[in-house]
């Protein structure tokens, strides 16, 4: 009987040692997954963080995944302070969004320059495809309390890991008061071309959807600190 163990014992450890082999060659899942944003004024590289903003960087994901963000464009450039887009056509037309999502601001991540926050309105649970990236350290911009949106803050999910130089581009551009907006409409526009996750096979294009009625989410104003406003009023 025992020789019958020892002969089991030396088929059964081999083709475990080979499950366990073939378990350490298969590819890793991505922990910070990439994005690239083609833009009419170059690519930009965005690393995520989803193991600090799940809600965020899943969100994001699938609008890339959709091929939603292909033509929109930055509507709002702002020296000094961010970029912002994500939502509005070239003819600066709202897209339709899924749902909004929770915010996830308490994460501990800082709206440090060159990092990648959704914008939202009031209601700090308002966000859905719109996101800026700071031109510098805005701490102002993190969560501080739970007591307001004001207090609540920005959730940042990522950060730029190539291409600032493009943002800063973007930043330097000259604006103007274009469709619902009374100021900082970059000109020219900037034109995200499409966008894709890193090692993924970009989606076929899609039909826009219908125009939507919300209103944009934004940041506050750099001073004072207030609500976020209407896209009619200054930023």
């Amino acid at each position: 009987m025992t020789r019958y163990l020892a002969a089991f014992a030396l088929l059964v450890l081999p083709a475990l040692a080979l499950g366990q082999a073939a378990k350490s060659d298969a590819p890793a899942a991505e922990a910070h997954p990439r994005v690239v944003l083609h833009t009419s004024q170059g690519d930009i590289t965005l690393e995520l963080f989803p193991d600090k903003a799940p809600k965020s960087v899943a969100n994001f994901l699938q609008y890339v995944r959709d091929d939603f963000y292909a033509g929109t464009v930055f509507h709002r450039v702002v020296n000094g302070y961010l970029v912002q887009g994500g939502i509005y056509t070239r003819d600066l037309q709202q897209k339709r969004t899924r749902a909004a999502i929770a915010s996830e601001a308490d994460n501990g991540l800082s709206n440090l320059r060159g990092t990648v926050a959704v914008a939202r309105g009031a209601d700090p649970a308002s966000g859905t495809a719109q996101f800026f990236i700071n031109l510098v350290d805005n701490r102002r911009l993190d969560y501080a309390g739970n007591q307001s949106g004001l207090t609540w803050g920005y959730a940042v999910f990522g950060k730029v890991v190539e291409g600032m130089n493009v943002v800063d581009k973007m930043a330097g551009l000259p604006t103007r008061a274009l469709g619902p907006f009374v100021n900082d409409v970059p000109n020219p526009l900037v034109v995200i071309d499409g966008a894709n996750v890193v090692g993924e096979e970009k989606p076929a294009p899609k039909a826009a959807p219908a125009p939507a009625t919300s209103t944009a989410a934004k940041p506050p104003a750099k001073t004072p600190v207030k609500a976020p406003a209407t896209p009619k009023k200054k930023a």
